[in-house]
């Protein structure tokens, strides 16, 4: 699968940041089509209470870069991205690729 990571640096507001994610853009972000996957995380200190260099994370999947490139530039993929500047104070850094499944042994 090919994937976008969105990564979002720590906002001016975790709150505000968490509510406007959760109440506003999901919302609007799920008028794309064509996505395969969807996932989010929330960073956490670590365990030494090192705080995160990001905030969340959203992951975007679909079968092909061509594929995922049509979802960003439909309109609602562009409303999306528009959408940034009214609640990622803190930045975010997109990173494109072909994600692969290492086994575990």
């Amino acid at each position: 699968m090919y994937k976008v990571t969105v990564l979002y640096g720590p906002p001016d507001s975790a709150e505000e940041f968490d509510r406007y994610y959760d109440r506003t853009h999901i919302p609007l972000a799920q008028r794309m089509t064509g996505l395969k996957r969807w996932t989010v995380c929330r960073f956490e200190a670590a365990p030494d209470g090192t705080p995160p260099q990001y905030h969340y994370q959203a992951e975007l999947y679909t079968d092909s870069r061509a594929d995922l490139e049509l979802v960003l530039n439909s309109q609602a993929g562009l409303e999306a991205n528009k959408d940034l500047e009214n609640f990622a104070t803190g930045g975010a850094v997109f990173l494109f690729g072909e994600e692969r499944e290492v086994p575990v042994r």
